[in-house]
């Protein structure tokens, strides 16, 4: 549903297709977690402090986080972009856009995620689903 945009993303943001749709899918239980439903944030992206949109609470890895709130789903892919562009991700950007492999284990050392078995995760969705085959587009 959103390949079209993870693929126009990943030529001006430089992140894999293949990660930020395995990021999607993921994160927002294609699309149907209560996070996704509630706020459009597909990728579980936290307020932080320089977030200045609209938030929701929810319990993550402690209760009532705070989560951002989005008009549309297209505008947390294009923040999911930006996201990544911070300089702890730096590393992520020296890996070929074609490595899915390495980004989903960088995304993790990154501190992207807690969960150990995330990259696990995102590759068996990328493979699962051949979501690699956009990062050539």
């Amino acid at each position: 549903m959103y390949k079209k945009y993870a693929i126009e993303s990943m030529h001006h943001k430089k992140v894999p297709a293949s990660i930020t749709l395995a990021q999607g899918v993921l994160e927002s239980g294609i699309g149907n977690s209560k996070l996704a439903r509630a706020t459009n944030n597909h990728f579980g992206i936290k307020c932080g402090s320089n977030w200045n949109g609209d938030t929701f609470d929810h319990d993550d890895d402690r209760p009532n986080e705070c989560f951002r709130v989005y008009d549309s789903v297209l505008d947390s892919y294009e923040d999911h972009g930006n996201f990544l562009r911070k300089s702890r991700y730096a590393p992520l950007f020296e890996l070929k856009i074609t490595d899915y492999k390495g980004w989903a284990k960088g995304l993790r050392k990154c501190g992207y995620a807690t969960d150990s078995k995330y990259p696990s995760k995102l590759i068996s969705i990328i493979e699962q689903y051949r979501l690699y085959e956009y990062d050539r587009k």
